[in-house]
């Protein structure tokens, strides 16, 4: 079997940046009459490319199959919304946009983002795959295409609407196996004088904090700044800001314009490659390291639960997010560590985890059955949660994160 090649500079890939056996897709939560069929599992293993360093999974599974109808729906998170909120303030002020603009958000979900600009009078459009989450965007009166974004799509739009004042993207950068294709599209539907903003999780942060959850089929790329500013001038554009964001355990936004722009770019750009290299982020050591990580970080969650279990305490979780279901496969966690899950999305109630088959239930479950433990797998919005369930403290509940280490959180 020969090694496969990069998706960014095609050359073969042979060091393996960490393997995390089998796992299901992270987003299909199964019905109860799906439990006794057989289930798909597909590799995790995720390797580093010793030329360009772009961290990335093998696309064992078309994005079509992922996509087209999909769990996900940003709206159920109150700290996303107002970090949507939030961005379109700042973007409206940073680029002029008014009723003669035009904002393109490329997996644009269920208009969660769009939304805010809609209520500000800018003209929008959103790009979305899912079928099933398109539809929630258009009942919010976000104009919404069903299609995968590329340089095809890309031509087709920008000859119905024309170009693009700002293109913006949260969270779609990892997700695209042909990252060549989907940035050569961002090129294409860019007006002249336009922006592009990308939010994407920072492996700097994956690495430090042992964020091995965060790898997912539905995520192909793991991604440094100075990778995606490779790629991004790859296809004639460059980037002339970025910021360090503290969502999804640490992101980044980068900032992009047409490379024959003339636009300054801000000192963080520099200041942050500056910062990757002298973090090893220029070789292979850097990236090598995590694995032996990972392994631990897994066996004192176990023996965390194990010693929970013996001890007669009873566990729940909160959340079924993607994250979790990587962490719960990847450490062997089923019903018989963790009860049952809770979701504020009504889409997974009555419905299983892939793997695990732990039951999802709506949240009011928690104050019904009163559990002794917590573990919140959207480590992420942990202070959201802790203080949405703030009521545990009636009973003496506490909550569990699991990433970067095992920590036990009291309800404030």
């Amino acid at each position: 079997m020969t090694d496969p090649r990069c998706r960014f500079c095609a050359a073969p890939l042979s060091h393996v940046f960490v393997d995390l056996g089998m796992s299901p897709l992270c987003e299909t939560f199964l019905l109860p009459d799906e439990l006794n069929r057989m289930e798909p599992f597909y590799p995790l293993k995720v390797w580093v490319c010793e030329r360009c360093f772009l961290v990335q999974l093998q696309e064992y599974v078309s994005p079509a199959e992922i996509f087209t109808e999909y769990a996900y729906f940003s709206s159920y998170s109150s700290s996303w919304i107002r970090h949507a909120r939030d961005y379109t303030e700042v973007a409206i002020g940073r680029f002029g946009l008014g009723s003669r603009s035009r904002v393109v958000e490329v997996a644009s979900n269920d208009g969660y983002l769009l939304q805010h600009f809609v209520e500000r009078g800018v003209p929008v459009l959103g790009v979305e795959p899912a079928a099933n989450v398109a539809r929630a965007a258009v009942e919010k009166g976000v104009p919404t295409v069903v299609k995968f974004f590329g340089r095809r799509t890309a031509e087709e739009l920008a000859a119905e609407h024309g170009r693009a004042d700002l293109i913006v993207g949260n969270n779609v950068l990892a997700h695209v196996p042909d990252i060549n294709d989907f940035v050569g599209g961002l090129k294409i539907l860019l007006d002249p004088r336009g922006a592009i903003t990308m939010e994407f999780p920072h492996l700097w942060r994956l690495i430090e904090e042992n964020q091995f959850d965060t790898i997912y089929h539905e995520h192909f790329s793991y991604l440094s700044f100075s990778t995606v500013r490779a790629i991004f001038e790859a296809h004639g554009l460059r980037l002339f800001d970025v910021e360090r964001l503290s969502t999804h355990g640490g992101s980044l936004r980068v900032y992009a314009c047409h490379a024959e722009d003339g636009r300054k770019a801000e000192p963080r750009v520099e200041e942050l490659l500056a910062a990757e290299r002298a973090a090893g982020f220029g070789s292979l050591e850097r990236y090598l390291s995590f694995a032996p990580r990972v392994e631990e970080t897994k066996r004192a969650l176990l023996e965390f639960l194990i010693e929970a279990r013996s001890a007669g305490r009873r566990v729940a979780a909160y959340g079924a997010p993607g994250k979790g279901n990587t962490l719960l496969n990847y450490c062997g966690i089923r019903s018989d560590f963790v009860d049952y899950a809770v979701d504020r999305n009504p889409y997974k109630h009555g419905r299983f985890t892939p793997g695990t088959h732990i039951p999802i239930h709506a949240p009011e479950k928690i104050r019904e059955t009163r559990p002794d433990l917590i573990l919140i797998l959207p480590w992420n919005l942990k202070d959201e949660v802790v203080e949405q369930l703030a009521y545990v403290r009636e009973w003496g509940g506490r909550f569990v994160v699991p990433i970067p280490r095992v920590a036990v959180i009291a309800p404030s």
